[in-house]
């Protein structure tokens, strides 16, 4: 049975569909990889194109996304708190969490992680983590900031993935690893063996 790796937040413009690729091309040469796009706008989805190898696909419900055959599943969410949320995870390994640096962002955080508590509560297994994304290299991340993702009781990860024209443009270039920004590519290929670790526990 696939592992399936969740990128959620209630909020939109926090980079997750930007992670989701870079992560299934980061995963993609060691595992069998499918990238699932939720959102009804189908962003996504409607990009699948642009990456002719990797597996992009739409699902309208978890059955879908549980019958495919892969190691590895990744789900992208729509930003907002659509009620497929709870279920999806449920049945999730890992609940990534995207947040930028700001007081209002880590504020807007909070109904997403009370879902994951509550998914956490009726199963053990369920790993999850804030991952502090497009974070401006001047104004860096303030320790008041810090200190309130510290208190959600969902893990704040180590890699931190900074505000880059590489990353942000990497939907259209074929992802940030076809990049020569060699600082991006460290930053995606330390999230991605973050969540393998945890996920390994």
């Amino acid at each position: 049975m696939a592992k399936i790796i969740t990128i959620a937040h209630q909020k939109g413009g926090v980079g997750k569909s930007t992670l989701a690729i870079n992560l299934a091309l980061c995963f993609q040469d060691q595992l069998s990889v499918a990238l699932v796009d939720t959102d009804l706008q189908g962003s996504l989805y409607h990009s699948r194109d642009d990456f002719p190898k990797l597996v992009i696909i739409g699902a309208d419900t978890l059955a879908d996304i549980e019958k495919l055959a892969y190691d590895l599943v990744i789900v992208d969410t729509p930003p907002y708190l659509s009620n497929k949320l709870p279920e999806l995870f449920l049945h999730s390994d890992f609940i990534l969490v995207p947040t930028k640096a700001g007081f209002f962002d880590v504020m807007a955080i909070r109904s997403t992680i009370a879902l994951i508590q509550e998914a956490m509560a009726k199963s053990a297994g369920i790993r999850a983590g804030i991952v502090l994304n497009m974070v401006k290299h001047r104004s860096g991340i303030t320790t008041d900031v810090r200190g309130l993702l510290e208190t959600l009781d969902v893990q704040l990860l180590t890699t931190v993935i900074h505000d880059r024209v590489s990353i942000a443009r990497s939907p259209m270039t074929g992802g940030v690893l076809q990049s020569g920004d060699q600082k991006a590519k460290d930053e995606v290929t330390s999230l991605a063996e973050e969540i393998v670790d945890l996920i390994s526990v």
